[in-house]
């Protein structure tokens, strides 16, 4: 349960952070009378995440149990792509993401008839994203967790939701950076699991069936259906009895993304910097 929580906690805060930037850009540059279209192009983009999750998980309904194992990895697998792309996209454009938003609002007046539907489409693309991303981890999770996962990802939203208002009212003050970082780090982690358990769901499915030997088995100490063993499964990905192949997959992955979503790159910084002063 913590995991769906936290994941749909911090694209909540994401989501909520983008619509913030373009509600205080509106009033600020006096197109208030424009919020009702902004929370039109949130509704379409909230109807087109939850159609896109409704209609994959009503067809794996259908499958034979091989074709839902194959169904479970690639949405895995899908998953981690997403899931990587979203931390390191957001460590990339989180110094400019209020920039680009403000110029996505500029261009989508500047068109001289539609200006409305210029802003639904802006709006509706920036949230989409975040929607989409949700769904495909979602899918993913929800295989692997217990039947209250679906009202922890809600919780996750809910309080997203709530902290959202309270930092656009001002209330409260976050440190964004540090909780991307952070949070990013914990995705990661997350993904790592996924791809293990998306190896193990492809050799379910019969097309994996290499390098299958079992590394060691903790399932007599620490059974991965126990409860504990379900929260570091959930969280860590954990399997009380690894074989070679979702080792491999899991430490091949993680290991390399920490390492660069984590450095530091300040040298890299400067040297940008310098090159914007010497322009």
């Amino acid at each position: 349960m913590l995991v769906p929580f936290l994941i749909m906690f911090r694209e909540g805060v994401e989501a909520a952070l983008i619509v913030g930037i373009i509600a205080s850009y509106l009033h600020r540059t006096g197109r208030g009378a424009w919020m009702p279209v902004v929370w039109i192009g949130i509704f379409l983009a909230l109807a087109f995440s939850l159609g896109v999750g409704a209609v994959l998980q009503f067809a794996s309904v259908e499958f034979p149990q091989k074709a839902q194992e194959l169904f479970e990895a690639a949405i895995g697998l899908v998953a981690v792509c997403v899931l990587t792309s979203m931390v390191f996209w957001m460590r990339k454009a989180a110094r400019s993401i209020k920039a680009e938003l403000h110029n996505s609002i500029d261009a989508a007046f500047e068109t001289p008839t539609r200006k409305g539907l210029g802003l639904i489409f802006m709006v509706f693309l920036a949230v989409a994203r975040e929607g989409v991303e949700s769904v495909f981890f979602l899918l993913a999770a929800f295989q692997q967790e217990n039947a209250y996962a679906p009202l922890a990802a809600l919780a996750g939203v809910l309080l997203a939701a709530v902290v959202g208002y309270a930092i656009y009212a001002g209330a409260v003050r976050l440190n964004f950076r540090r909780f991307f970082r952070w949070t990013g780090a914990f995705i990661l982690v997350v993904a790592a699991g996924l791809i293990a358990n998306s190896v193990n769901a492809l050799h379910e499915a019969g097309l994996w069936n290499h390098f299958q030997a079992v590394v060691f088995d903790i399932s007599g100490v620490l059974p991965a259906d126990s409860p504990l063993g379900s929260v570091l499964s959930g969280i860590f990905g954990y399997i009380d009895a690894p074989t070679v192949s979702e080792i491999a997959v899991y430490l091949g992955f993680l290991l390399p993304a920490l390492y660069l979503f984590l450095a530091d790159r300040p040298a890299a910084d400067s040297r940008h910097a310098s090159g914007r002063r010497a322009a």
